[in-house]
């Protein structure tokens, strides 16, 4: 929450920015599903920055699910690391 609340205080600050916020996932289970899970994951920060006031028209959303990953999914360390949000300006 913290993290969420310092992107919030960063959009508020920076109006005239748009963000793509990504949601991506580890490789465990299924494919489809976690193509599923990264964009409900994604979603549900920008709906949460929506609710405390930042336009939805500033923002897009996109799952990746398990096709972007920042390390191999070798351990439970980096799967934990590759379950992840990312913000990127547009």
């Amino acid at each position: 929450k913290a993290e969420l609340e310092e992107i919030f205080t960063f959009l508020s600050d920076n109006s005239n920015l748009e963000v793509q916020i990504s949601g991506h996932t580890d490789s465990d289970g299924d494919e489809d599903d976690n193509q599923t899970l990264s964009k409900n994951r994604a979603e549900s920060v920008v709906n949460w920055l929506i609710d405390k006031g930042i336009s939805g028209n500033r923002m897009t959303y996109k799952g990746y699910g398990e096709t972007k990953p920042l390390l191999t999914n070798s351990s439970d360390e980096n799967k934990a690391k590759n379950r992840r949000t990312e913000l990127t300006i547009q």
